[in-house]
């Protein structure tokens, strides 16, 4: 007979569902019995690069698959500039921030550099770029406040990136006890991405 080995995990005397992570735990007394609400690593999240974005990835590297999907070859191509050059000849991308690399335990993205050098393998990695059509349409026109509104939400595409690549996207639970402490019932939405956003919907949303 093959033992399947179970993992428990423990809050005071309640057995929970899943994993908390210990900061985000509250317990709560309810007519029912108690609500323990904590926040649990998502383990398969979506790629926000699925999502319906502003602005293009354009990615290079040997060893990670990042960014958007693209048809552009980095053998084409000298030096970033040269790329930049590329995407900015024909006068129709307004906007373009690079993005960095830094592959230290783990994986993280950003649009500035801290003093690396800008090589294919390491530091700079990429671009992110929005065209003008895509300015028009989600604004109606392009203007110095609309090239400033799209500026933030590139950079704010890029922190949800990086924090999809650093695995912090989170689950939110919440386990439902007896007066007993025995587990009755939960729910979990995953999806959050960010700690601070995930609990700030966790305390406020369930």
């Amino acid at each position: 007979m093959k033992v399947t080995k179970k993992t428990v995990y423990m809050i005071d005397d309640f057995e929970t569902t899943f994993k908390p992570i210990e900061d985000s735990i509250t317990i709560k007394k309810t007519k029912e019995g108690y609500e323990v609400k904590y926040l649990e690593q998502d383990n398969n999240p979506e790629s926000p690069r699925e999502w319906d974005n502003l602005g293009t990835m354009v990615c290079f590297h040997r060893d990670y698959n990042l960014g958007d999907k693209h048809n552009y070859k980095k053998d084409n191509y000298d030096s970033w500039n040269e790329l930049k050059d590329a995407f900015c000849r024909s006068g129709i991308v307004p906007i373009i921030l690079p993005l960095y690399l830094y592959d230290h335990s783990g994986i993280s993205m950003r649009t500035y550099s801290h003093g690396h050098h800008a090589t294919w393998d390491c530091g700079q990695v990429g671009y992110i770029y929005v065209t003008k059509a895509k300015i028009k349409e989600e604004y109606g026109k392009v203007t110095k406040k609309t090239i400033e509104k799209a500026t933030q939400v590139l950079i704010g595409e890029v922190e949800t990136y990086d924090q999809y690549l650093r695995g912090e996207v989170y689950c939110c639970v919440v386990d439902k006890y007896d007066k007993e402490k025995n587990l009755c019932d939960y729910d979990v939405v995953g999806g959050y991405y960010g700690y601070d956003y995930a609990i700030k919907a966790l305390k406020k949303e369930f």
